[in-house]
């Protein structure tokens, strides 16, 4: 069993864990992923590592409140347990030999994103970041990117906070602004990704995503979570689940990233019905 040492809320929906887990913490790097089961008759989800420290044993998640599992996992408080904690898995991202790099992050994506950017800070790069949120209600970790970057440009889709618009516009901006990136890093929803790499491409930056497609086992045994780049089949969970943005087929991706969304959307108004009746 795996304890909740630390929950704390974010925003209304968005929430940290900090996990007892000195295996996985002494092992962990950034852009990797655990999968985690509630209950033991819960469902097993993929969550990127956010954080981890190898003194304390711990592992930390950020998790957005938006379907059945994260509903139950919201249902606990610090000092209950995990049935299962399992990692790390996938690759871990290659930030070495950068020189100057954009960071872009998408809502609750900017949790997966901070740590890649602060291997890269680490590692001597010159960093820039940019992060969106649909309103400044929804902003987290602000000071965390402020801190790691060189350049840090937050936008919001309604204006509420720093500037209005999409982050492939600031993008543009700062790359016709002159800036030769070496590489841009891009985490987010799977639509901001694509039009992130739709961006960069005119230009040939090279271009990683971080993607989370639907994934069960984690090993690369059921192939739930595969993926067309360049024209090849591959796994995020055991080849990824960082990827060249130019090579994947968004496509396919998006359209496979949507099919269970109705029974999704059903099992999560199913189990919110269910513990609001158990907490009675």
């Amino acid at each position: 069993m795996f304890r909740i040492v630390r929950k704390e809320a974010l925003q209304p929906a968005v929430t940290l864990y900090e996990i007892e887990a000195p295996l996985i913490a002494k092992k962990a790097q950034p852009g990797q992923f655990i999968i985690l089961r509630v209950d033991e008759n819960g469902e097993r989800i993929p969550i990127t590592i956010h954080d981890y420290d190898i003194e304390k044993g711990t592992v930390t998640i950020i998790v957005q409140t938006i379907g059945a599992t994260t509903a139950k996992l919201a249902m606990l408080n610090q000092g209950d347990c995990l049935q299962d904690f399992v990692g790390p898995l996938g690759k871990a991202t290659e930030t070495e030999g950068r020189k100057k790099v954009a960071v872009v992050g998408g809502g609750v994506g900017c949790a997966i994103a901070y740590p890649v950017l602060k291997k890269f800070h680490d590692d001597g790069a010159e960093v820039h970041a940019i992060i969106g949120f649909r309103s400044k209600e929804l902003l987290i970790l602000e000071e965390e990117f402020r801190a790691a970057s060189d350049v840090l440009v937050v936008c919001t889709d309604d204006g509420s906070y720093g500037r209005k618009g999409l982050v492939t516009e600031a993008l543009k901006e700062l790359i016709d602004a002159g800036n030769k990136y070496d590489e841009v890093f891009a985490i987010g929803p799977m639509v901001m990704m694509k039009f992130v790499s739709k961006t960069t491409e005119p230009y040939g930056i090279p271009t990683t995503v971080s993607m989370s497609p639907i994934m069960i086992d984690g090993t690369g045994m059921c192939g739930g979570c595969r993926l067309s780049v360049g024209g090849e089949t591959k796994f995020a969970c055991v080849d990824g689940p960082d990827f060249d943005g130019h090579k994947v087929d968004w496509n396919i991706a998006v359209k496979r990233n949507q099919m269970y969304s109705e029974f999704e959307k059903h099992k999560y108004e199913e189990t919110c019905n269910l513990l609001k009746k158990e907490a009675q």
